[in-house]
C-alpha cells in the first residue's frame, strides 16, 4: 500500500501481520491480542503520539479493524471505511486563518465582511474565532492582501462526494447515506486515523475449517509486485498459504465486456447514453447521488469480481470466493445484498501480503504459465481499458464502432462532472467509463508500489500474454450456467 507516511504503512503491516499469525495459530484472543499493543507502545515513554495510553487506544482500534470490527465501539456502523477517534484529533478544526501577511490595516474589510462578528482585531493582526466562524470564506475574498487561508482537512479535501463531517470535538466522522467507499480518505489521512474493516481473519479461519478457498485476483494485479512476479508466481503463493486455486479477474472483465456490449448495442438503438458497471465506487456515486441515472443508464451487467465469482460457485456452490485487488470499494460489493453470489470477502495487496507473511511467504518468480483472460480482459485495470474491451466485443460481433462517442472519466472529480451533465441532459455522447480512482484500478488506493513503478512492470508482463479474442476466450467458459444481470435473472 501506498500513503503518506511509510510509518503508518509499516505500523498497519506489523499489526495485521501479528493478527493473522494468531489466526493461523488458533490463538486469536483477547489476551493474545493486548500483547500486540504492548509491543508497539511499551511505554513508558510514547513513540508516536503524545503519551503510551493515547498509543495503545489507537492500536487496540487498528487491532480491532484488522479483526474486521468497528476500531470504535462507541461508534459501531456496517460501513467498511471507519474511524479511529484516538487518532483523529490534531488536524486543526478552523478552516479560515489569518497568516502572517495581514498588515492590520485600517479599512479592515475581513470585519466589515464578517456576519458572524467571527473575525476581530488581535494584538499584531486580525483573529478568528472559531467557535463563531461559519466557513464562509467572505473575511479571505475581502481582503486586499489576500492574508487569510483556507486550509481544508487532508480527508475531507479527498473525499468526492462530501461523505465526511465533524461532531462537536472536532472527530472525522462519515456519513454512510453518502460514502462510496473509495477509500481515497484512507490514503490521505496523515494521522492513519481513517481504514477500512479487514477480512483476512475470517478467510484464514475458512482455509483452516478445510473448505475450498478460492483466490480472485484482480487486473491491476500484474506489475504490482514487479516484472518478475507473475499471475503464475502470485498463485503459486497463494497456494502454498492454503487457497484452493487462483483465477484472474481478467477473465471476468472478458465476461463483462461480452455482457456490456449486448446493453450497448441495444441502448445505442434506441438513442439512450448508458455508462459501465466494473468500478464500485462509481456505481455507488450512481446510486447515492444520481438516483435517476443510476436507474436510467446503469449498465446491469455485474461486475468482473462478481462474474468470476459467479462462475466458480456454479462449479462448486459451497466454495469461499476472495478477491484481491487495489480496491477498498469492493468490500462494499461484497456486502452488497442485491448482488447474488458475489464475492465472499476482499483483500487489498498491502492485506494479502500481511497475510502470506504473516506464514513467512514471499511471491517468488515460478517457470510456468498461466493465462484465462484476454489482453483486452487484463487492460481493464486502465483508465479506457473497459470501454475498449466493450468496443472490441461489438467489432467482434460485426457491428460497427467508428462513429460511436465515448466519454472516459477516471478520477473523483471527473466521474461527478460528468454525472452533472448527464443529469442535465447536456452530455453528447453514447456511453461513459467511469472509475473513481485516477488512472483506474492501477492508481486505487492500496496499490502495492507507486504508480509508475507497477506500469513500468505490467508493461513487461502484459507483453508476454498471448493475443487471444475475448469471445473465441469465452468459449471455453460456460456462461449458460450463471447470470450476468445485477438482480441473478437470466
Amino acid at each position: 500500500m501506498i500513503t503518506n507516511d511509510k510509518g503508518i504503512v509499516e505500523l498497519k503491516h506489523f499489526i495485521l501481520r501479528e493478527v493473522c499469525r494468531l489466526a493461523w495459530e488458533g490463538r486469536l484472543t483477547s489476551g493474545e491480542t493486548e500483547k500486540i499493543v504492548y509491543q508497539v507502545s511499551p511505554g513508558p515513554k510514547p513513540k508516536y503520539r503524545c503519551c503510551v495510553y493515547k498509543e495503545r487506544e489507537i492500536v487496540r482500534g487498528r487491532i480491532r479493524l484488522a479483526m474486521g470490527q468497528d476500531p470504535d465501539p462507541a461508534h459501531s456502523s456496517t460501513n467498511v471505511v471507519s474511524v479511529i477517534s484516538a487518532a483523529c484529533d490534531d488536524c486543526p478544526i478552523q478552516t479560515y486563518f489569518v497568516s502572517d501577511i495581514c498588515r492590520f490595516c485600517l479599512g479592515k474589510a475581513c470585519l466589515s465582511s464578517c456576519r458572524f462578528n467571527a473575525i476581530a482585531p488581535g494584538d499584531h493582526k486580525m483573529k478568528i474565532d472559531p467557535a463563531k466562524c461559519k466557513s464562509c470564506g467572505m473575511c479571505a475574498k475581502s481582503c486586499p492582501f489576500g492574508a487569510i487561508i483556507h486550509q481544508e482537512r487532508p480527508c475531507r479535501k479527498a473525499c468526492p462526494v462530501d461523505a465526511i463531517f465533524y461532531d462537536e470535538a472536532g472527530i472525522c466522522r462519515i456519513d454512510e447515506s453518502r460514502c462510496i467507499h473509495c477509500g481515497h480518505c484512507i490514503h490521505n489521512c496523515p494521522f492513519g486515523a481513517i481504514g477500512s474493516k479487514i477480512y483476512a481473519t475470517d478467510v484464514i479461519r475458512h482455509i483452516i475449517d478445510g473448505k475450498r478457498v478460492i483466490a480472485m485476483c484482480a487486473p491491476a494485479t500484474e506489475g504490482q509486485f514487479g516484472k518478475d512476479i507473475s499471475m503464475a508466481a502470485i498463485r503459486a503463493a497463494l497456494k502454498k498459504a492454503g487457497f484452493a486455486d487462483m483465477v484472474e479477474v481478467g477473465l471476468g472483465g472478458d465476461m463483462t465486456a461480452a455482457s456490456e456490449a449486448l446493453e450497448w448495442i441495444e441502448a445505442r438503438k434506441e438513442g439512450r447514453i448508458m455508462t459501465t458497471s466494473c468500478c464500485p465506487a462509481f456505481i455507488s456515486m450512481l446510486h447515492h447521488h444520481f438516483p435517476k441515472q443510476y436507474e436510467e443508464n446503469k449498465s446491469s451487467t455485474v461486475s468482473p469480481m462478481v462474474a468470476v465469482s459467479r462462475y466458480l460457485k456454479s462449479q462448486d456452490p459451497d466454495c469461499v470466493t476472495v478477491f484481491i485487488g487495489p480496491c477498498i470499494a469492493k468490500k462494499g460489493e461484497t456486502m452488497n445484498a442485491s448482488i447474488k453470489n458475489s464475492a465472499d470477502y476482499a483483500l487489498t495487496y498491502g492485506e494479502i501480503v500481511a497475510l502470506l507473511d504473516s506464514k513467512g511467504i514471499v511471491p517468488e518468480p515460478v517457470d510456468e504459465t498461466y493465462q484465462e483472460a484476454s489482453l483486452f480482459g487484463k487492460r481493464f485495470a486502465g483508465s479506457g481499458g473497459v470501454a475498449g474491451a466493450v468496443l472490441e466485443v461489438m467489432q467482434e460481433m460485426g457491428e460497427d464502432t467508428s462513429d460511436i462517442k465515448l466519454m472516459t472519466c477516471a478520477g473523483g472529480d471527473e466521474c461527478k462532472k460528468a454525472l452533472m451533465l448527464l443529469k442535465a441532459g447536456k452530455l453528447d455522447v453514447d456511453f461513459i467509463e467511469g472509475m473513481i480512482c485516477p488512472g483506474g484500478c492501477v492508481g486505487g488506493p492500496s496499490k502495492h508500489q507507486v504508480e509508475s513503478m507497477v506500469l513500468k512492470a505490467r508493461t513487461e508482463l502484459l507483453e508476454k500474454a498471448d493475443k487471444r479474442k475475448i469471445l473465441e476466450n469465452l468459449k471455453n467458459y460456460p456462461m449458460d450456467q450463471f447470470s450476468m444481470n445485477r438482480d441473478g435473472s437470466k
